[in-house]
């Protein structure tokens, strides 16, 4: 399996430090998980959603790999009324739920931006998580046009 995530290359890409200090749609602050994606392009949306119109800095796009027999557990959107709501409170729910719980390094959730797109977390405190690994971590070029 494969992820994607564009990450601030000020950071460990295996840390879940920036999640863990803001929080997220899939967890509270406090709980370090690292969010990627399936694709690469999901992962530029994902980006994009969040810059305000501004082209980011120190960013790089980060590729991890982790056995395909790797227990991953997945959310569908119809399972979880309220997950896409601006409150988070349903999602964050089900993120904190799976990080105490301790079922899998690998949770598949919808993505809030496109469809057709899952993201993935990544619990760094999960033992399997030693199994995923860091394969490439390449510079981001950003089209001017996208801003």
């Amino acid at each position: 399996m494969r992820f994607y995530r564009i990450a601030d290359s000020r950071h460990s890409p295996e840390s879940g430090e920036g999640a863990r200090l803001h929080g997220g749609r899939w967890n509270s602050p406090g709980r370090a998980v690292i969010y990627a994606c399936e694709t690469m392009t999901g992962a530029m949306l994902e980006k994009l959603v969040h810059t305000n119109g501004r082209m980011p800095k120190h960013q790089v796009g980060v590729t991890y790999e982790a056995p395909n027999a790797l227990k991953a557990i997945s959310i569908e959107p119809e399972a979880l009324p309220g997950w896409d709501s601006p409150d988070m409170i349903a999602s964050r729910a089900v993120g904190d739920a799976w990080l105490t719980a301790g079922e899998s390094a690998i949770l598949r959730v919808p993505s809030v931006v496109f469809s057709v797109e899952r993201n993935v977390l990544l619990n760094p405190a999960h033992a399997d998580f030693t199994k995923v690994r860091v394969v490439s971590i390449e510079p981001v070029r950003w089209d001017e046009r996208l801003f």
